[in-house]
């Protein structure tokens, strides 16, 4: 999946959208990739001279990954949950392993844990290029009914 698909499964713009490209798709994962290009702007403030990805953009990094993923799982589901976007209800045990700079490549994994009615329970976590542990986090998501835009 490319990023203009992306661009079609959730509504997440640049400069606010860490997700490149969609590697691998799996019935209860899906695994993305994020390139840091040292341009970003949050290096700007994030240190001057010592440029660190925040983590809480490692984190919204996973969880737009996750909205990839239930974008797909819905438009399956047979009783009509296509019109509904998920909305983060909970973040539990988010622990960060190491240091994301400029260059680095971000690889996202969102696993299904389970979905109960309107509630979705999903794991997440992130390695870098070289396959070290960045973050793992495990999340939930309520689906509320999409807005109509007029």
């Amino acid at each position: 999946m490319a990023t203009d698909e992306i661009l079609q499964a959730i509504p997440h713009r640049p400069p606010f959208l860490f997700v490149d490209e969609v590697v691998e798709q799996s019935v209860d994962s899906l695994t993305a990739k994020k390139h840091v290009d040292a341009s970003e702007a949050f290096f700007e403030g994030h240190y001057p001279g010592n440029p660190i990805m925040p983590g809480v953009l490692i984190s919204e990094a996973v969880f737009q990954t996750g909205a990839i993923f239930l974008t797909r799982l819905l438009a399956e589901e047979p009783e009509g949950d296509s019109d509904m976007v998920p909305v983060l209800t909970k973040i539990v045990d988010a622990r960060f392993r190491s240091i994301v700079r400029p260059g680095d490549d971000l690889y996202i994994t969102v696993k299904l844990k389970e979905k109960a009615g309107r509630f979705i329970f999903m794991a997440g976590g992130v390695k870098n290029g070289e396959g070290k542990r960045v973050m793992n986090v495990t999340f939930s998501v309520a689906l509320a009914k999409a807005e109509q835009k007029e």
